[in-house]
């Protein structure tokens, strides 16, 4: 039997699926949209293809979950799924990076000096900046909305967080929150070009 071929965009998307773990209210959520762009004319969606979590060939169970979320969301907000000719193509994609956090911590010292003139030993008190040192692993799930007539990005979410140790259930649990958080953030429905109220 051949070995497996070291794969570093499945081991991302295995890490990518431990994150978004760094606080109990959940990951950091930044999005982005084109001003151009009339979402009034997006009523239908697809996958885009190639997913870019997929691009080295084969889908995981992490990548089929995010999908179903997905389309959960999309069609939540009205938007129907179709297989060819959609007006919105949904793309996603996770990246891994490794990350140092540095910073000074004020501490307090004793210096002991002895006094002759006294006989007796005194401290003197002295100030310096400790610096601390903390490397970890940052994950983000990135949701893009394209254009599809267009190839164009119209809209883009991401959320961001520490990768963890999590159970499988665990970590699947996590990528729910996530495109919770990031579809939170999207303030369009389907047919519509006036915003909703986001959290």
């Amino acid at each position: 039997m051949n070995a497996m071929r070291f794969d570093f965009r499945h081991v991302a998307v295995l890490l990518v699926a431990l994150l978004l773990t760094a606080c109990a209210t959940g990951p950091r959520v930044r999005t982005d949209y084109d001003p151009s762009a009339d979402f009034s004319r997006y009523r239908t969606w697809g996958f885009y293809k190639p997913i870019a979590m997929e691009e080295s060939g084969y889908s995981s169970w992490i990548s089929d979950r995010i999908k179903d979320d997905v389309r959960r969301e999309m069609e939540a907000r009205g938007y129907r799924y179709v297989e060819s000719d959609p007006d919105l193509q949904v793309n996603f994609q996770g990246i891994v990076r490794e990350k140092t956090d540095v910073w000074s911590v004020p501490r307090t010292d004793y210096q002991y000096f002895y006094s002759y003139r006294r006989r007796a030993y005194f401290a003197m008190p002295f100030w310096y900046d400790d610096t601390q040192v903390h490397q970890y692993t940052e994950g983000t799930l990135t949701v893009d909305l394209v254009d599809a007539e267009r190839n164009r990005m119209v809209w883009t979410g991401a959320a961001i967080g520490r990768v963890t140790k999590r159970t499988p259930h665990e970590r699947l649990a996590e990528v729910d929150k996530a495109i919770a958080s990031i579809f939170a953030q999207y303030p369009y429905r389907a047919g519509s070009t006036v915003p909703v109220a986001t959290d």
